[in-house]
């Protein structure tokens, strides 16, 4: 009896360690792509040409998100992905449910049938298959971006010399809750961050960190995929100006952050006699230009014209980083810099292989786009 007693308790344990070494629970984040659920890989972005009622053939986006439950939510672009051509015309929410390996996506009119590894197909309310839209992988052009001569590189995965309390993963990536042991004013800085895969978590709750710049100033990260961008999202500066357009990747994905940032002028008695600058491109696309900071952002430090330096905000969640470098303005005229010569390199032809954000040619100096 003792025997067969040790035997059940021997197969227990083995299921339980069996399920831990395969898919991860969803409802904790995940942070290794061979442990998510079967929603992630429905989870993602979607391009292809769609005729409409006027007989014409126009390209269109699809992005999907991942709700726990096999719930999705969907939205759709007219003209392509954010950065990909999408025209900034009103997008359009779908929703939907996956049923054994099925996902369908309902608005008005409109009828999206995914499968994970397989395209989307389009189809009419009533039954008609209007066409297909291609997963897409995209990659920013500034990712793995090399630092110029000129740069302070601040890490690069080999030791964490240039941060306060900083901790590494196995995998050698910089963790959440740290900040530079350097103080700060006037720079260019290139940051790549991922997120986790949090399915059942929504808002504030789903990968959040940010970049406290100066420990005053934040730019706000967060799992925003998918969303209508808002002024507390991804990219945005944080709860005083959304980021003109979402260019959000999926969870799991590496994003990157180039800033520029001029810092606020103070005379000699204290006061403020110039506002802050900042111009950011998320995943290569300026999404905040040349833009003035009212103030000190959510639970920063006062504003004063003492530099300080830039926190990684700890905020629960596993968001990871790599590649983080800075160029410093300060012997520069205190105007909002051009992007530097490494980051402007890599915007170049995308690979045939994969479809990459390239920057809208509407106008704005700072922004550049071959």
């Amino acid at each position: 009896m003792r025997n067969v007693v040790a035997c059940a308790i021997a197969v227990c344990l083995l299921s339980t360690l069996s399920s831990i070494a395969g898919e991860a629970d969803p409802k904790r984040a995940v942070t290794d792509l061979s442990q998510v659920d079967a929603d992630y890989h429905i989870q993602g972005e979607y391009s292809g040409i769609i005729p409409f009622s006027d007989g014409l053939n126009r390209k269109v986006g699809l992005q999907v998100i991942a709700l726990g439950h096999g719930k999705f939510d969907g939205l759709w672009y007219q003209g392509g992905l954010p950065g990909n051509g999408f025209d900034g015309t009103a997008r359009r929410k779908l929703n939907g449910v996956r049923i054994d390996s099925k996902v369908e996506l309902l608005c008005e009119g409109l009828v999206v049938e995914l499968q994970a590894g397989t395209d989307a197909i389009v189809k009419s309310s009533a039954g008609r298959t209007l066409g297909s839209l291609r997963r897409k992988e995209r990659h920013s052009v500034t990712e793995g971006a090399i630092p110029p001569a000129n740069a302070i590189v601040l890490f690069d995965g080999k030791n964490v010399d240039q941060w306060k309390n900083a901790r590494i993963t196995p995998d050698g990536l910089l963790q959440v809750g740290t900040e530079t042991k350097m103080n700060v004013q006037n720079f260019t800085l290139h940051a790549e961050f991922r997120t986790p895969y949090m399915p059942y978590e929504q808002g504030q709750r789903r990968g959040n960190s940010g970049f406290y710049l100066q420990k005053r100033y934040e730019v706000q990260v967060l799992d925003s995929f998918g969303r209508e961008p808002q002024f507390d999202y991804c990219a945005a500066l944080y709860r005083q100006k959304a980021p003109d357009l979402n260019m959000s990747f999926q969870p799991l994905h590496w994003q990157t952050y180039d800033i520029d940032f001029t810092a606020p002028k103070f005379d000699a008695d204290g006061k403020r006699i110039a506002k802050g600058r900042i111009t950011i491109r998320h995943n290569g696309v300026v999404v905040h230009c040349d833009r003035e900071i009212e103030n000190k952002t959510g639970a920063g430090d006062v504003e004063g014209p003492k530099p300080q330096p830039i926190l990684l905000q700890q905020h629960g969640d596993p968001v990871n980083f790599r590649n983080i470098w800075l160029v410093s303005h300060d012997s520069m005229p205190t105007t909002a810099p051009a992007a530097s010569s490494a980051v402007a390199a890599t915007t170049g032809p995308c690979q045939v292989t994969s479809e990459c954000c390239c920057v809208p040619r509407r106008a704005c100096r700072h922004r550049r786009c071959r």
